[in-house]
């Protein structure tokens, strides 16, 4: 079993930055991709960006270019680095897992006010 939790969530103004954080626990070695996830009010969850184990990353269209995952194997930490965030940006991100089986975090909430 993993288990993961997320934080670095919180309110800011558009055009600010946020770096989210999930700590990954438990059968860490199984973990191959990991992912952020977002889902904001009245909306189905969505990807935002994934990450290999060897670090090839993969981003959704709407983030490309604002925003950077990154891995660190050995702490069993995955990250999220928001830069010019936006309004549209505002939902609960969740922190993903694949390895045995799909993991889930809480989702930590990020609020981008215009």
């Amino acid at each position: 079993q993993v288990q993961l939790v997320e934080s670095g969530g919180g309110l800011v103004q558009a055009g600010g930055s946020l770096r989210l954080s999930c700590a990954a626990s438990g059968s860490t070695w199984s973990i191959n991709a990991m992912g952020w996830y977002r889902q904001a009010p009245g909306k189905q969850r969505e990807l935002v960006a994934t990450i290999t184990h060897y670090g090839s990353t993969n981003y959704a269209d709407s983030v490309k270019g604002r925003f950077t995952i990154s891995r660190d194997n050995a702490k069993g930490m995955l990250y999220l680095h928001m830069n010019s965030l936006k309004p549209e940006d505002t939902a609960v991100y969740y922190c993903a897992a694949e390895g045995e089986h799909g993991y889930w975090g809480q989702g930590t909430q990020v609020t981008v006010s215009s």
